[in-house]
């Protein structure tokens, strides 16, 4: 094999490898667990480079044996049949592995340079997403976005006692946030996905209950999220800064779902709602954290 065979063979490994991870996934699950740090407190620097350090290792290594656990499934969606398993590329028990060193070392990153406190959390939040969501639930109930969203909502908990070492109200208010943000989210993906679940053979909601029923789900859970965000102005946990981004960005969630419901073509309206909430959760959080700089 020549030099640039192997160069360009090792590249490709170095891709794949990487791709196990979902990086794109993982930015938004790093801004929930950075940001409760700069709400609960001023965490130094060389903390928060650690904490991203190890969600990273946390996050990619449940996402690698989600990869394994769903290698059987994947190659029958066309979002995912390029994947390194599917597409024949890695063995399936190469890429176990590789999940499985990324999570134990993050383990080691949480416990030794953060707390042990993170480290029970990063590691339950894995165990969650792997065992109870992947291995048990997708499968079985197109409940498994709502129990299952759990395991993305465990972030700000790790980031909270990143920062203070415990887990007290406000981190499991934030927890609550991700979890009822979670159905909107997914299901405006999985009502565009519906031929991929159906051939891979996964229940998601709208093939369940069918797609009306889906969206006014997706209204009501919104609803619960938008009390949720502005609960915290009830208790003057907040200032000005947040109830204003909040309500604006509440605004247009809700103004997304309705749109879903009320368009007979609903198919980009939940293209946009998806993206959207992506970019909803993250300035949520932004603001909180913009807002508690300010009261300091």
């Amino acid at each position: 094999m020549t030099t640039a065979a192997m160069s360009e063979r090792s590249g490709s490994v170095a891709r794949d490898l990487v791709m196990l991870t979902k990086p794109r996934i993982i930015s938004l699950l790093l801004v929930t667990t950075i940001a409760p740090m700069y709400i609960a407190g001023s965490p130094s620097f060389s903390l928060v480079l650690w904490v991203l350090f190890g969600g990273y290792l946390m996050a990619g290594g449940a996402n690698a044996v989600n990869m394994f656990i769903d290698s059987d499934i994947d190659e029958h969606m066309a979002r995912t049949r390029l994947r390194p398993i599917p597409s024949g590329r890695m063995d399936r028990r190469a890429v176990l592995a590789f999940g499985i060193l990324l999570a134990t070392s993050a383990t080691a990153v949480f416990a030794l340079e953060v707390n042990l406190m993170s480290a029970a959390l990063a590691l339950a939040g894995f165990y969650f997403y792997v065992f109870i969501y992947t291995r048990w639930l997708k499968r079985r109930t197109p409940q498994n976005i709502v129990i299952g969203g759990a395991a993305g909502a465990f972030p700000p908990l790790v980031g909270w006692a990143a920062a203070t070492g415990h887990v007290d109200l406000a981190a499991v208010y934030l927890f609550l946030i991700v979890f009822y943000w979670t159905p909107p989210h997914f299901w405006a993906l999985a009502l565009n996905k519906q031929v991929d679940y159906k051939r891979a053979g996964v229940p998601m909601a709208p093939l369940v209950w069918g797609e009306r029923e889906t969206m006014w789900n997706m209204l009501w859970y919104t609803f619960i999220l938008i009390a949720l965000t502005l609960l915290p102005a009830l208790f003057g946990a907040f200032g000005p800064f947040y109830v204003i981004s909040a309500i604006a960005l509440d605004a247009i969630l809700l103004g997304g779902v309705i749109q879903v419901l009320r368009k007979p073509v609903w198919n980009a309206p939940a293209w946009w709602l998806y993206k959207f909430s992506l970019l909803y959760l993250a300035l949520l959080f932004a603001a909180m954290v913009i807002d508690r700089v300010i009261a300091r």
